[in-house]
C-alpha cells in the first residue's frame, strides 16, 4: 500500500501544473501541502511550515508516508485547482515572488494566500488604496541607527516627518521619481527597503524596516498600487500589465569592486557598486546616504561597451574590466574572475537594451551633475 502511494505522488508531481512549485514556480518541487493540495518547493515549504498545521500539512514526496487519504487529496486538487481558488483575485499591483526573491516577498505570499486569503477576500487587500500613512524605523543618514519617523503617501507623493508633530514634511518625493527596491541583502533587514531618488541632482538612499514583514509588504505594495494608477492615468491606451515591469525593480547587482580615477597614476579604490537599472553607483559604503558617483549606462551604438582588461598605461589589479562611455574610460576591478564576468554580463545586458523616454532624463541628470561639480573636491562625483 505504501509503496503504491508513493510511486502515485510522484507520478501526480510530473502532471502538467504539478511540476512546478504551486506557489513561486521553481521547477521539480519536492514537497506538498496535503491539506490544501498544493506541490511545493523546498522553500515555499519553509514558509509553509510556519503557518502552523491549521493551516498547512507539509510532507516530502519521498522521504514520507503517505496514506490513500492524501494522496486523494493531492489528486483532487492540485496545483492549478489550488490557484483557482488561493489566487482568484490577485491585483494588479501585487508583486508576485519568484525563485530567488527577497524572503519577506515570498513568505508574505504564501502567508496571503492561505492564511489571510486576501486573494479570496478582496476586503482584506488593505494596499490597494491611494492614501497610507503609517510608522517605519528609519536609518539616520550619518549614522548607523534607526528611529521610528512617520511616513504617508498621498496625492503622488511620499513624504516623510523627523518630529511627532511636525505639521511640514522633512522631505516630500514624487513617487514618479522613487526608486523602491525590497530588502536588499546589505541591510541585513529581512524587513527592510530602500528608497531612492533624486535630490539636488545626486541620488538620496533612504533605509527603513519594520519589525512586520506583512506591515512592510503593506507599504511596498501600495506604493506600487499608486503608482500603476497614476501611470494608467497618464497613458491611458496601456494595460495593466504594460505598466507592471515599471512599478519598482530590484538592484541588478551590488557588491565590492575597486576603481581608479581618471589618470593612469591614480591607484584603485574599494567601492560598493549598484547597478540600478542604467545608473551604475559607486560609494565609499554600503549604506552611504548619497554615491560618490554614478554613471549613465546608454546603450551599446553610441560608443559605450564594457571589456576584459585596462587600456595601455593603466595599471594592472586583479581582475580588472574597462567600461567604455563617450566621456571616460572607467577601470575596474573585481575580486575574483567569477564576479568579474557576472559583472561584465550585467552591464553589456543593460547596453543591449533600448533606450526609453524616461532614460534620457536620468542621463541628463547624472552628466549636468558631472558637469557642475569638475574640479570641486568636496563633491559627491569626485574620480574616487
Amino acid at each position: 500500500m505504501g509503496d503504491r502511494n508513493s510511486r502515485r505522488i510522484i507520478e501526480l508531481a510530473k502532471l502538467v501544473g504539478n511540476s512546478v512549485c504551486g506557489d513561486c514556480g521553481c521547477s521539480n518541487p519536492e514537497w506538498a501541502s496535503y491539506n490544501l493540495g498544493v506541490f511545493i518547493c523546498t522553500t515555499c515549504a519553509t514558509w509553509h511550515r510556519k503557518l502552523g498545521t491549521h493551516v498547512s500539512k507539509v510532507k516530502h514526496l519521498k522521504l514520507d508516508k503517505w496514506d490513500d487519504e492524501q494522496v486523494q487529496n493531492m489528486e483532487e486538487i492540485g496545483n492549478e485547482k489550488a490557484k483557482q481558488k488561493y489566487e482568484q483575485h490577485v491585483p494588479p499591483c501585487y508583486r508576485v515572488p519568484k525563485p530567488g526573491d527577497p524572503p519577506v516577498l515570498q513568505e508574505q505570499w504564501v502567508r496571503a494566500k492561505y492564511e489571510r486569503q486576501e486573494f479570496i477576500h478582496v476586503d482584506k487587500q488593505t494596499y490597494n488604496t491611494n492614501e497610507i500613512e503609517g510608522r517605519l524605523m528609519k536609518k539616520a543618514r550619518d549614522e548607523n541607527k534607526y528611529y521610528e519617523r512617520k511616513f504617508s503617501v498621498s496625492e503622488n507623493c511620499l513624504k516623510y516627518y523627523n518630529k511627532e508633530n511636525s505639521k511640514e514634511p522633512k522631505v516630500t518625493i514624487t513617487l514618479s521619481e522613487l526608486s523602491v527596491c525590497l530588502a536588499p541583502p546589505k541591510m541585513k533587514q529581512n524587513n527592510g527597503m530602500q528608497l531612492s531618488y533624486m535630490c539636488d541632482g545626486s541620488t538620496r538612499h533612504i533605509y527603513v524596516y519594520h519589525a512586520s514583514g506583512e506591515t512592510i509588504i503593506h507599504w511596498y505594495m501600495a506604493i506600487r498600487n499608486i503608482k500603476l494608477n497614476r501611470l494608467l492615468v497618464a497613458y491611458p491606451s496601456a494595460t495593466p500589465e504594460e505598466v507592471v515591469p515599471y512599478l519598482t525593480n530590484d538592484f541588478t547587482m551590488e557588491g565590492w569592486l575597486s576603481k581608479t580615477g581618471p589618470s593612469e597614476r591614480d591607484a584603485y579604490r574599494k567601492r560598493w557598486f549598484t547597478l540600478d537599472d542604467r545608473k551604475l553607483m559607486y560609494h565609499e559604503n554600503p549604506m552611504d546616504p548619497y554615491p560618490r558617483g554614478e554613471i549613465f549606462l546608454g546603450h551599446k551604438d553610441d560608443n559605450y561597451s564594457v571589456s576584459e582588461g585596462v587600456p595601455r598605461g593603466c595599471k594592472e589589479h586583479d581582475c580588472a574590466f574597462s567600461l567604455v562611455t563617450p566621456d571616460r574610460t572607467f577601470v575596474m576591478s573585481a575580486p575574483t574572475r567569477e564576479e568579474r564576468a557576472q559583472w561584465m554580463k550585467a552591464i553589456n545586458t543593460v547596453l543591449e537594451r533600448p533606450l526609453r523616454p524616461q532614460d534620457n532624463q536620468s542621463k541628463a541628470e547624472i552628466e549636468a551633475k558631472r558637469k557642475s561639480s569638475r574640479g570641486s573636491r568636496h563633491s559627491f562625483f569626485n574620480f574616487h
